[in-house]
């Protein structure tokens, strides 16, 4: 049976854990070219998912009305059960199509 954690373990995660977020607050609040080059990528991000919400907002139906288009034959919409002409090689074969219903 396993032992369950030791509060060691837990104490080295938690030190490394704040470690690591005062040294990238030291690093936010230096005024240097990679942080500066952070922010930048950081806030493009940002802005680009908060648009891409909004545009979903509004464009989601329109999208989704397209994907799954209304009317007879499945899902999609308008696909019928059997091809409306038959290749070179289906008709070369002779052999009859078969359905999902065989």
């Amino acid at each position: 049976m396993e032992e369950p954690w030791d509060f060691e373990f837990v104490s080295r995660i938690m030190d490394g854990m704040v470690t690591f977020l005062s040294e990238f607050v030291e690093d936010w609040l230096a005024n240097d070219m990679r942080v500066a080059i952070f922010k930048i990528l950081l806030s493009w991000l940002v802005f680009s998912l908060i648009a891409i919400h909004f545009a979903w907002k509004v464009y989601g139906n329109t999208v989704n009305d397209m994907y799954y288009r209304q009317g007879t034959g499945g899902q999609n919409g308008g696909t019928p059960d059997t091809a409306p002409h038959i290749s070179g090689w289906e008709s070369a074969a002779g052999d009859a199509f078969k359905t999902h219903r065989e």
